[in-house]
């Protein structure tokens, strides 16, 4: 094995080992977070007696969940009833590797250890575990793995309840990665590459994302909202339907997988929506290293630049965690018929839509000579502006923005039947 080789696999295992250190402490403070986020948003105080102001709430919830005792059904398959919780769990994990959460960083070390041999790497080190080329492709086709771990959890258990949960899990999954995977060919169209990096340069070039593409980020948020089994979209968790979905059957840490798989694919989905919609970390009127439209200062790459971004990207994150939460104790849950006609009849016809207008809008900035990438933003964040209205406040007409307050008020009163004499 060459020198560069082992500093590349040594620089590899330091940024795995921060990156999942740094997911599992952060999915266990975000329970903390969103029992503080309903508390401040109910008027309540929450959870404030373990540690100071409640800090190690999380480390007694999880002492709490080691110490219980596993329940095992009778009935239940028990193979694949150990290995669900397993099958949810690791691909919401795998998924934090691969997305940058700052601008690179220059490294150069050359140093021998008596026993493994000598190290050597010169030049930028990636913030990032894995930085694949497929990009957002490599995140979609692992997400969509974790559908096998509740499908299997459901039908393991053996219970009417749990199975339910595990098909309307499965229905529900499969339906809204559809519309999350067509509302990513714009950006394809746009940037011409799927890798992260790519796509956080392409955006240092002009406009974040969310502006030149706005109907393809709402389809793309609300999808990931589903994806995530979170309401406004959590049917197969429905308590009032079906006591816990597909995981009633499970007890103490099996149980508290799903809930660590649930958090970590907000996680995911969060930092999908900064990376790819929100410049991931672009620093706002700051230029690293490269020429930059509406640049007010230039950083040289270095550890400031390489911080200042890791800060930038983590406050974007927990803003657009902190709005799944927002979001989950602000509506109320959809019905499951509401639930699948919004993913069918609603965001794959509009998604389809949007990419072809996305088409002939770049096909008529080539004829045109538009190619600088803020021009071509520019007008394609007029072109998304149309289309939003049309779509939110011409084509829909209440139907899903106003919701069923507009139907019923547009609805005709029945006449009452006309009084006759009695005999």
């Amino acid at each position: 094995m060459t020198p560069e080789m082992k500093g590349f696999l040594l620089l590899s295992i330091l940024k795995m080992l921060f990156v999942f250190t740094v997911v599992m402490v952060g999915v266990a403070l975000l329970t903390l977070m969103e029992r503080k986020v309903s508390a401040w948003m109910q008027n309540r105080i929450g959870p404030n007696r373990v540690g100071p102001g409640g800090l190690l709430q999380p480390a007694a919830d999880g002492l709490k969940n080691i110490l219980k005792e596993e329940t095992f059904p009778s009935a239940a398959n028990p193979v694949l009833f150990i290995l669900a919780p397993a099958l949810a769990f690791i691909p919401a994990l795998l998924l934090s590797g691969v997305i940058p959460f700052a601008a690179p960083l220059p490294v150069d070390f050359d140093f021998t250890l008596p026993a493994l041999g000598r190290f050597v790497h010169h030049g930028p080190m990636p913030m990032v575990v894995a930085d694949v080329p497929v990009g957002f492709l490599f995140v979609i086709a692992i997400s969509s793995l974790g559908v096998y771990g509740i499908a299997l959890a459901g039908w393991s258990s053996n219970s009417k309840y749990s199975l339910l949960g595990g098909l309307r899990a499965s229905a529900q999954l499969i339906s809204y990665e559809v519309a999350l995977g067509l509302s990513l060919i714009p950006v394809l169209l746009l940037t011409g590459d799927v890798s992260f990096s790519k796509i956080i340069a392409a955006q240092q070039e002009g406009l974040w994302l969310a502006f030149p593409l706005t109907v393809a980020f709402f389809v793309f948020l609300v999808s990931g909202f589903a994806e995530t089994n979170r309401l406004p979209f959590d049917l197969p968790e429905a308590e009032s339907e079906l006591v816990a979905g597909y995981h009633s059957e499970y007890s103490a840490m099996k149980f508290s997988m799903f809930f660590i798989a649930e958090y970590a694919n907000i996680v995911t989905v969060s930092a999908m929506v900064t990376t790819i919609f929100f410049g991931g970390w672009d620093i706002p009127f700051v230029a690293i290293g490269a020429a930059k439209p509406w640049a007010l200062v230039t950083l040289a790459p270095g550890p400031v630049a390489t911080l200042l971004s890791g800060i930038v990207f983590f406050a974007k994150l927990m803003f657009w965690i902190f709005f799944v939460m927002w979001i989950r104790w602000t509506l109320p849950r959809f019905r499951y018929d509401q639930l699948m006609a919004l993913g069918w009849k609603f965001m794959m016809p509009v998604t389809l839509g949007y990419i072809m207008v996305v088409c002939v809008a770049l096909y008529l900035a080539e004829l045109a000579g538009v190619r600088q990438a803020l021009l071509l933003h520019l007008a394609l964040t007029g072109v998304s502006l149309a289309c939003a209205v049309a779509l939110f406040f011409v084509v829909d007409r209440g139907l899903i923005v106003s919701g069923s307050v507009a139907r019923r008020a547009r609805r005709v009163p029945r006449r009452p039947p006309p009084l006759t004499a009695s005999s």
